[in-house]
């Protein structure tokens, strides 16, 4: 069953692999505030685009004291694949179980050329430094939209 986030609510608690070889959970974000971009797919265009997008804003987001991880379904192999590929600087973690994904509320169904199956819809999260959701992007629109996060990460 996939869960529904609502902004103030307390984040839910993950452990993940992670590209590189390790894992990343909530808890090593105590006392400060994270960016969950959950993306479809490693190495496809939009997904790409996005990386790249929070890629090339990690040192402003550093500056304001936030951290990004990119969450999808794929392997390490490919995360560690698509990172490499395209000089990715943000983490990448893998959920293949989908226990995450479904408890942020972004795995469900999804509809391409009439046909129907399970994945990730593109959202964001924005967390806190206190553990709580500050705000969510769901049904995320690539352009501008890293920008637009790290304008919300500032301010919040």
């Amino acid at each position: 069953m996939t869960a529904a986030l609502i902004a103030g609510a307390k984040a839910p608690d993950f452990r993940l692999a992670r590209d590189g070889g390790g894992t990343v959970s909530l808890a090593d974000f105590k006392g400060k505030k994270l960016v969950l971009y959950f993306y479809p797919k490693a190495d496809t265009p939009g997904c790409t685009i996005e990386a790249k997008d929070f890629s090339r804003l990690q040192p402003d987001f550093a500056k304001a004291g936030v951290a990004v991880v990119g969450v999808s379904a794929d392997s390490v192999k490919r995360q560690d694949a698509f990172k490499a590929k395209h000089t990715l600087a943000t983490p990448l973690a893998s959920d293949e179980t989908h226990e995450m994904l479904k408890n942020y509320g972004v795995w469900g169904e999804k509809s391409m050329y009439g046909k129907k199956y399970m994945g990730i819809n593109r959202t964001t999260v924005l967390i806190g430094a206190d553990g709580r959701i500050i705000r969510i992007w769901p049904k995320v629109k690539i352009e501008g939209h890293a920008e637009e996060v790290l304008a919300a990460a500032k301010s919040a």
